[in-house]
């Protein structure tokens, strides 16, 4: 109990430095116009050029990009279930490596960001390989690692890209003890944190493959729900099934399947929950 006490402690400091975001202005009521942009005064600003985010493949943030309307469908029903249950945060992940979560959680937290109510939060907690930054073309000095190894104050990690209503939260270079750092008093604290400072506010997870580590488990409990990525063609149907097993006791709002090559969309979306099978594409 005294280790969890003083987490919270620090986790209070933190706010006290200027917190999560960093506004100018209070924290907006739940069903804010935030059309205008949100004004950050300690979060670092990363430019991102339009041809990082095609090669990328960060399919949201460009316009006419022929996919995009995929992932604004995966938004709508994510976002639907979720206000519906009252969530404000949402893990990704998928069976075994290689599927393609990581990109998924980006497009989906970019696609959340272009509604106009609310603020979206994406935090790297694949801190086994943490590569969301590199998408952004970014190498930060600080990440998540050293938050939680030590005292920095967490505005100093984190960076807005060129998407309006996006901050991220990266994390920066490999931990080897991650299972047991995502479910330490201190990680415990932040998770919080980010849920609870701002009542507009999204929080989007990428986690590491289920079946190639347990640190989806143990981070299982601090997140409202999960989004399952599988890859056409890859994915063996045994592996979801142990997948869906394993994360049996927290909310699936669906599946995507990535890299499907069906000529209509690039990604399908199951929202069937109980059955947990059946692909829409």
């Amino acid at each position: 109990m005294e280790r969890i006490r003083k987490a919270l402690e620090r986790a209070g400091q933190d706010r006290q430095l200027g917190g999560v975001d960093s506004r100018l202005s209070p924290p907006p009521q739940v069903g804010a116009d935030l059309s205008t942009g949100v004004r950050y005064t300690m979060t670092r600003m990363v430019e991102v050029p339009e041809q990082l985010l095609r090669d990328n493949r960060i399919i949201t943030a460009l316009p006419q990009h022929k996919y995009r309307d995929s992932y604004r469908m995966l938004r709508t029903r994510v976002l639907q279930t979720m206000r519906n249950n009252g969530w404000t945060s949402i893990a990704v992940t998928g069976p075994a490596t290689g599927c393609g979560k990581t990109l998924t959680a980006i497009n989906l937290a970019i696609s959340l960001a272009m509604e106009v109510t609310h603020t979206v939060l994406l935090v790297d907690l694949d801190l086994r390989r943490p590569s969301i930054h590199r998408y952004f073309g970014d190498e930060p000095e600080l990440g998540l690692s050293d938050y939680l190894r030590g005292d920095v104050p967490l505005h100093k990690l984190l960076f807005c890209p060129s998407v309006e209503r996006l901050v991220v939260l990266p994390g920066r270079d490999a931990v080897t003890n991650s299972a047991e750092m995502l479910r330490s008093p201190r990680m415990v604290a932040l998770v919080n944190e980010l849920k609870t400072r701002y009542p507009d506010r999204l929080v989007v997870f990428d986690l590491p493959p289920i079946l190639a580590a347990d640190d989806a488990l143990a981070f299982s409990p601090y997140t409202d729900c999960f989004l399952m990525v599988a890859e056409s063609g890859t994915t063996r149907k045994e592996d979801l099934e142990k997948a869906y097993q394993i994360l049996k006791s927290t909310p699936l709002v669906g599946t995507v399947l990535n890299k499907s090559e069906a000529p209509s969309s690039g990604y399908g979306y199951g929202p069937d929950t109980k059955k947990k099978k059946g692909f829409f594409s």
